[in-house]
């Protein structure tokens, strides 16, 4: 009913965290440049994060529109069908604190796993780079 709700939360608060990560980043390598023979190869935390967004805002989208499609988002005031009574309602809120939680959850949980690989990756590369300027 509205379990789309709850990793799109999510996806406005890390939406907000990568704004203001990106903004310390920009701060943090403006102030301090620094030449290494070997060039580090690493991700911005920042680029990861929106990793993260995509996954969120994709999936809430998509699950908003086959909720729409169903009839249970209304483009009318309470736009949630199962708002309009109480019944219907305390089935939604556990189906949010369910259904909702368990695939922000999953998908956030999937993205540790796409960033512990990309980390694995990117430090084989710097050990590669450097063996080659040995």
């Amino acid at each position: 009913m509205a379990c789309f709700l709850v990793p799109a939360t999510e996806a406005v608060v890390t939406t907000i965290a990568t704004k203001i990560i990106e903004k310390k980043e920009n701060v943090k390598t403006s102030v301090s440049e620094e030449h290494t023979e070997v060039p580090e190869v690493k991700i911005p935390l920042s680029k990861k994060m929106k990793w993260l967004n995509g996954m969120l805002w994709g999936g809430s989208l998509l699950l908003a529109y086959e909720h729409l499609w169903h009839g249970e988002v209304v483009p009318y005031f309470p736009f949630l069908s199962a708002a309009s009574n109480a019944e219907d309602a305390a089935e939604m809120l556990h189906e949010m604190s369910t259904v909702g939680v368990t695939m922000a959850v999953l998908v956030t949980c999937i993205w540790g796993g796409v960033v512990a690989v990309a980390n694995v990756i990117a430090s084989r590369k710097h050990k590669e780079a450097e063996n080659q300027g040995e």
